[in-house]
């Protein structure tokens, strides 16, 4: 357990290496020679000049001014300058509303924590409980937690009247925030510029025909059944081996870009690589003969499968992306039911072109259910298994485990400064490392299972990893001892006394959840915005592969947010907040510091180093609301089981009414606000139609949509794009080829 010089020792540690951080960006944005890897997303929008294109040498690659250095925190007000309609207009609303999520901690937080220093840290500070406990170690720390309250004493009404304001408070700062991001989307549909997706619907699981193929099948079906608004349709190609190709052959381009470089630079000497897989074993030849030959051979097969591609009708699946002549078809198709059958013609909006996850179009609908059921076991065994190396590591992360394990280490353990460091830095830093690989393995199962965007595929793995979280990170360093004894107390005890346990174990736990805020929210935040990966790679790029200034632009990565990983992280210090400002207040500053750190670091980057893959309109909100109500429900439950061993009876009904009135309000909001995330209002639909209209009545609507769900890899292709329908069908009165067919066989067979 760790003491309050431990923690304080951790505090120092994780302060300096967050300021040390700090002082390394705010000294490496000033230099030009980084302009780029600190301002992408100016230069991405063309509106910054490179301050390398002007001056000696020296001043291209060092800023001489020293005011710029009495300045060198001045990104900090500049953060938080931008108001923001603004900032929506220049980054979009998913960036917009993510950095509303840390200000909604602070919302949250900072009230409550003034509240329980005021009411509940003197309340457990006088319980004196602890230390009249012959034989127990605790800390000073534990003495400001519910742990310090006697058994059956009237302070713990105090707790209960907290809990409450707790649970109102969230939930009324939680609804006044699902309104204010509500009427933000529904302006941000209303005023956003005319974009292919807003005319356009996904269509899966069309049914074979005998008699049509399936871009016939699709136009009749739609000139049919919406023939006023049907306008044309792109059917989805299998070019997943086609894109690998593509691919391939792009990396084999910069290879040979970057052994050629390297040969104009030094021609005395002709560079070398071996045949292997990344040039590290194989026949050792000249590099740019090597390259320059397979990429011939990879132009001929992208020909070849190419062409099979286009021609083999096999090549095309079941699913189409149809467009519409108005929004307002494009809504009603889209939230509609096409078919008597719910299985087939499966309608829902289109991601945006940039948003499409291409490698999950051609999956089959019955083979998606099965990747679901397949992933959700795979899933379920990784998050539970997973348990047994982070207990065995928080295991080893202690005094005790330590000389347990490594007896040797015996005498360097127990110096003062190597003993804090270990109860107060190491269990954060071991738990931070065995979550790095963790977002990659999620975010693969999610491809597994089929999602066809790239903002589903963030939400799925942001799903996933929250749960894994809340598993893992939160009841698996909650409940201590062995790996195996974990799952056997899981295993074994029925789920009502699950609450009980964790409970129990909840306030001996603070000390830990401490150092991990520090490192991760600290130190860890405080490390993204120097951006060392992209640093690194920019100026290796730069050194070793540029020779334009187009190569230069490519060179530069600017990023973007990691929905998937930083979401459920938030999420975590939510429900750290919530669960901990009834037991051990004293964990809220520490909280507050993430949040208010994390939002004027993240503004930063978003103003001026990401840029979105995609803009979905800030769609994942009822994911993040349901998710800080989830963590609100938890703390209730972990609370009534913590004080069901304190023989407080009375707090049993006074407790249990309050999961009850937060299920009902999520219920609420969910009905109130949620499908204006979900579904498009026809009548906002029909306003921008006729407003268009009016200001644009030549616009060409077909030939803006005509390639804007080609597959990459056939842009700048010409598509066999076959009219299944002619004029004359368009019209609904007339019968479809198909059925002419059909009606021509009967009279013959009448005959």
């Amino acid at each position: 357990m760790a003491s309050s010089e431990d923690i304080v020792l951790s505090a120092v540690l994780n302060l300096l290496s967050a300021f040390a951080f700090l002082v390394a960006f705010a000294i490496l944005r000033l230099q030009p020679i980084n302009d780029r890897v600190y301002f992408s997303k100016w230069y991405l929008k063309g509106i910054r000049a490179s301050p390398r294109s002007s001056g000696t040498f020296v001043k291209k690659i060092v800023n001489l001014d020293c005011r710029a250095y009495i300045r060198f925190l001045n990104w900090m007000p500049a953060a938080l300058r931008m108001p923001e309609p603004e900032l929506i207009d220049h980054a979009g609303l998913d960036s917009a509303v993510y950095i509303r999520i840390y200000l909604l901690g602070l919302k949250i937080f900072v009230p409550l924590a003034l509240l329980s220093f005021a009411v509940l840290v003197p309340v457990n500070w006088s319980g004196k409980s602890l230390e009249q406990t012959e034989g127990l170690t605790f800390s000073t720390i534990d003495k400001l937690s519910i742990s310090n309250v006697p058994d059956a004493s009237k302070k713990f009404w105090a707790h209960l009247v907290m809990a409450y304001v707790v649970t109102f408070w969230t939930c009324y700062i939680l609804y006044k925030e699902y309104n204010i991001i509500t009427t933000m989307r529904l302006q941000f549909l209303a005023s956003e510029n005319r974009r292919p997706d807003q005319f356009t619907v996904l269509v899966r699981n069309v049914p074979p025909d005998p008699d049509e193929s399936v871009s016939e099948h699709v136009e009749h079906f739609f000139c049919v059944n919406h023939p006023d608004h049907y306008l044309t349709h792109q059917v989805v190609y299998n070019a997943n081996n086609l894109a690998k190709l593509v691919e391939k052959k792009k990396s084999y381009k910069n290879w040979l870009t970057y052994y050629q470089t390297k040969y104009e630079r030094n021609p005395k000497i002709k560079p070398k690589t071996k045949t292997g897989v990344w040039g590290l074993w194989g026949k050792t030849v000249d590099a740019i003969d090597y390259y320059t030959t397979e990429i011939e051979k990879l132009s001929k097969e992208e020909t070849i499968e190419r062409e099979k591609v286009m021609s083999d009708p096999k090549a095309i699946v079941p699913a189409a992306f149809v467009s519409f002549k108005s929004r307002w078809g494009a809504a009603v198709c889209a939230q509609t039911q096409q078919s008597s059958n719910p299985t087939i013609w499966l309608t829902q909006w289109a991601p945006e072109p940039r948003d499409v996850y291409w490698n999950n179009l051609s999956i089959p609908f019955v083979e998606l259910n099965v990747r679901k059921l397949l992933m959700t076991v795979a899933f379920f065994f990784l998050t539970f298994f997973f348990m047994i190396p982070i207990a065995f590591v928080q295991s080893l992360a202690s005094i005790d485990g330590i000389e347990n394990k490594l007896p040797v280490l015996r005498p360097l353990i127990q110096m003062e400064v190597v003993k804090s460091f270990i109860q107060g830095v190491l269990p954060g830093i071991v738990l931070k490392i065995f979550l790095v690989l963790l977002p990659m393995i999620l975010m693969a199962m999610s491809k597994i299972e089929g999602y066809t965007s790239l903002s589903s595929l963030d939400r799925r793995s942001a799903t996933k990893y929250h749960f894994f979280i809340l598993v893992n990170v939160f009841l698996g360093s909650i409940i201590t001892g062995a790996a195996f004894e974990q799952l056997q107390r899981f295993v074994d005890e029925p789920p009502s006394e699950i609450p009980k346990t964790v409970g129990v174990a909840m306030p001996l736990k603070a000390t830990f959840f401490i150092t991990y805020i520090m490192v991760d929210g600290w130190a860890g935040i405080a490390a993204e915005i120097l951006r060392l990966v992209p640093f690194v790679m920019f100026h290796l790029k730069n050194t070793f592969l540029v020779k334009t200034d187009q190569d230069r632009e490519q060179a530069t990565d600017p990023g973007s947010l990691n929905f998937s990983v930083s979401e459920p992280r938030i999420q975590l210090y939510f429900l750290l907040g919530l669960v901990y400002s009834v037991v051990t207040p004293i964990l809220l500053p520490f909280i507050i510091v993430f949040f208010a750190f994390s939002y004027m670091v993240f503004r930063h980057q978003i103003i001026n180093v990401y840029d979105q893959k995609y803009e979905s309109g800030a769609s994942f909100w009822p994911d993040v609301h349901r998710r800080i109500l989830t963590g609100l429900v938890i703390s209730q439950l972990l609370l009534l089981g913590l004080l069901s061993t304190k023989n407080i009876a009375k707090s049993t009904p006074v407790m249990i009414a309050l999961p009850v009135l937060t299920i009902w309000f999520h219920i609420f909001c969910k009905g109130r606000y949620e499908s204006a995330f979900v579904k498009f209002p026809l009548q906002d639909a029909m306003v921008k139609d006729t407003l268009e209209r009016a200001t644009e009545p030549t616009l060409n609507l077909k030939a803006y949509l005509k390639d804007a769900y080609v597959h990459p890899v056939f842009k700048g292709v010409e598509l066999d794009r076959p009219s299944a329908v002619d004029d004359e069908e368009n019209n609904p009165l007339v019968p479809t080829k198909r059925s002419r067919r059909s009606s021509k066989s009967h009279s013959e067979e009448g005959v």
